[in-house]
Order: C-alpha cells, then structure tokens, then sequence
C-alpha cells in the first residue's frame, strides 16, 4: 500500500504562545521532527494542512463558545499561520491550506498551496501576495492529489486530536483511505471529548498507535 503521512495544523497559533494554544503543541512539532528524521523513508508522501483563515465568518467570535465558535487564530498571512519553527519541514512534499472562508476543519477540505508563492508561508519578507493569492482556483484538494499519486494509505498525527486531527481521519476513513493515528504525536484540547474522539475512530475501523508500536 502507498502510504501518506499527514501533519495536521502544527502551527504556532495552536502551540504554546499562540492566539488557540493547545498544551504539548510546540513538544509536539519537535517529536514530529525526530520521527521525520527517523522515519520518512516509510511515507510516499508527508504533507500538512495549515488553518489559512482570510473570512471565516461565524468561526471568529468575540465571545467564543469554544466548540463552533473561536478567538481569532491562523490568519492567512500572519506568524501565527505559519508551521511551528521546531517542525523541520525538509521531508514535507505539499502543504494544504483550509478554511479560507469556512470554518475549516478537515484536512480534505484544504487545497494546495502554491510552490511559487510559498515564502508567504514561511514569512519571508518582501513577498507581496495577497493571502487568497496562496492557493490557485484550480489546485487540487487533498484527497485529488493523493489519488493522483497511488496513495491508499494514510497515517494521521497533529494538533488537535478532537477537533481538526478528528474531522481529518473520519474524512480519510470516508473516502475508503486505510487510516492510521499515531496516538502520541497528537496534542488534544479537552480529556473527555478526546476519550470520545478515540471511540470514533474505533467505531469507523482507524488504526490507533503507538510509537512503541510501530
């Protein structure tokens, strides 16, 4: 089986010191660095998918509730959009960007970024592009490119485990992927809805793991 790795949203809007921080986000990003280093000869692929938020509407609230709605985070163009600095992104192929205008939480909902313009993502100074600019009208969504490339199998990891790490593998496992989650390179926000967040992947046959296991 052709197999991708997806880094889910390791951006520094959700690590520590971030506008969303979840705890464990930037240890995260260097454990994820290890297990490149170590590791991605084992994946066809390795791709992430970054929060790109230009107008995401009812996503951004002044008085957020914290489960459809959120304190402004990721938005398009700005330090705390871009990949945390402890994730070393030499072995990353395509990164895909999501919830320009929506709320965003599935990976398969984000589409790729362009290469050209991809400094805007690593914030080089100088780049003048517009944040919609990033991502063409025709480029691909993620689960086109995967197909266009063999790839069958995915293995999950990321921030956060009950949110978009969750809407990421049920999508995965939806479009009849064989889906993997690496349970301990994954951060999550609240215990009891990643406790549920567990039951669904079980429910819908994804693979939960263990470094130790693997």
């Amino acid at each position: 089986m052709a197999q991708a790795l997806i880094i889910v949203d390791v951006q520094n809007d959700f690590c520590e010191g971030g506008a969303l921080a979840v705890a464990g986000g930037a240890q995260l990003a260097a454990d994820l660095s290890e297990f490149l280093e170590e590791s991605h000869g084992e994946f066809d692929a390795v791709v992430t998918t970054q929060d790109w938020h230009i107008d995401p509407g009812s996503h951004f609230s002044d008085t957020p509730d914290f489960s459809r709605s959120w304190p402004v985070h990721c938005v398009a163009g700005t330090p705390g959009a871009e990949l945390h600095d402890d994730l070393d992104t030499d072995h990353i192929e395509a990164r895909f960007l999501k919830g320009l205008y929506d709320d965003g939480y599935s990976g398969f909902e984000g589409r790729l970024g362009e290469p050209e313009r991809v400094g805007i993502l690593e914030g080089e100074k100088g780049i003048k592009v517009e944040p919609e600019d990033v991502t063409a009208a025709d480029s691909p969504d993620l689960d086109s490119w995967l197909q266009e490339r063999g790839i069958d199998s995915v293995t999950i990891v990321g921030i956060a485990t009950d949110h978009c790490v969750r809407a990421t593998a049920l999508d995965a496992a939806e479009n009849d992927y064989a889906v993997r989650v690496i349970t301990d390179l994954t951060a999550g926000v609240d215990q009891d809805k990643i406790a549920e967040t567990l039951e669904e992947f079980r429910d819908a046959e994804v693979e939960l793991i263990s470094l130790e296991e693997l």
